[in-house]
């Protein structure tokens, strides 16, 4: 009977517990993961709300819009993207933008990583200094410094002048970018240079070739802070530009603005066109910025 008895109540034992290994229950993880996934889907449609506002708004009628009775356009006005083109001279702008904003990230780019290479791996008197001037520089707010720069172009002739509006831009981003290269390039193994070095490269053949490469997050991460600075950028270009046509996007957006005929469809519709290529940019280079802000988090 004994026998009997402790042979059904192996039997009728579950069969995780077979053996006296009981598994642990997956239920609360799986429900944590549920309740995870919620809050990320939750936060992400609150980030993408005024995306989808935005886009729906482009595509109503004024009279719908200041009604306010629906989220979605019973009538698509697409007429109202043509009108922002036409109208606002999106065109112009948006090429002098990708201009702009194109020439300032490879100017940020070339400097801050030479500097940010210079910092983390050579030995020169005033390196502590520097880089405390660097970090006093950031502190400064950037309308501060508009009337020195601004009196800077003046005495070189570079105002009203696409090249001098680039080089603010250039100068504005390169002391946080100098840092954040440095970060990168301190956490690279010296073996690598050490072992370019034997072979014969020089020191600017094993930046290019074999410290750059690896840097690739860090640029891509630069890139995208500075991108997007450079093509925000409205107060200084209305302060060194004269000329409308030279004038960036955020320019072209103000002509919808009047206060005496209100076209905030068109506006609505106008700054969609503006984050196309915003957009665009941070899709080609996200897995790069992925991986540039992770490993800056890290460090």
């Amino acid at each position: 009977m004994r026998g009997e008895t402790g042979a059904t109540s192996v039997a009728s034992a579950p069969a995780g517990t077979a053996g006296g290994g009981a598994r642990p229950p997956r239920r609360g993880v799986r429900l944590d993961k549920v309740g995870l996934y919620g809050l990320l889907g939750v936060a992400a449609l609150i980030a993408l709300f005024p995306l989808l506002w935005m886009l729906s708004g482009s595509l109503q009628s004024l009279t719908e819009l200041l009604s306010n009775k629906s989220f979605l356009p019973a009538d698509p006005q697409w007429g109202n993207y043509v009108t922002a083109w036409v109208q606002g001279e999106l065109g112009v702008y948006l090429r002098n933008s990708v201009i702009y904003t194109g020439s300032a990230v490879i100017g940020i780019l070339l400097v801050s990583s030479l500097a940010g290479y210079a910092l983390a791996r050579l030995d020169f008197a005033g390196k502590g200094l520097f880089t405390f001037v660097i970090l006093a520089v950031m502190i400064i707010p950037a309308p501060a410094m508009f009337l020195a720069q601004y009196k800077l172009l003046i005495s070189l002739g570079l105002t009203n002048n696409p090249v001098g509006y680039v080089l603010i831009l250039i100068t504005s981003g390169i002391p946080m970018s100098t840092l954040i290269m440095r970060s990168f390039f301190v956490s690279q193994p010296r073996a690598l240079e050490e072992a370019a070095a034997q072979d014969g490269a020089g020191p600017l053949r094993i930046f290019w070739n074999v410290i750059l490469p690896l840097a690739r997050p860090g640029l891509a991460a630069v890139a995208v802070i500075q991108g997007l600075g450079a093509w925000n950028e409205y107060l200084m270009a209305l302060v060194l530009f004269e000329d409308n046509s030279l004038m960036p996007v955020q320019r072209g957006l103000t002509a919808f603005t009047s206060a005496e005929t209100p076209q905030q469809q068109i506006l609505l519709a106008a700054t969609t066109i503006s984050i196309v290529p915003v957009v665009i940019f941070y899709l080609m280079a996200q897995r790069h910025i992925v991986k540039g802000i992770g490993a800056g988090a890290i460090k």
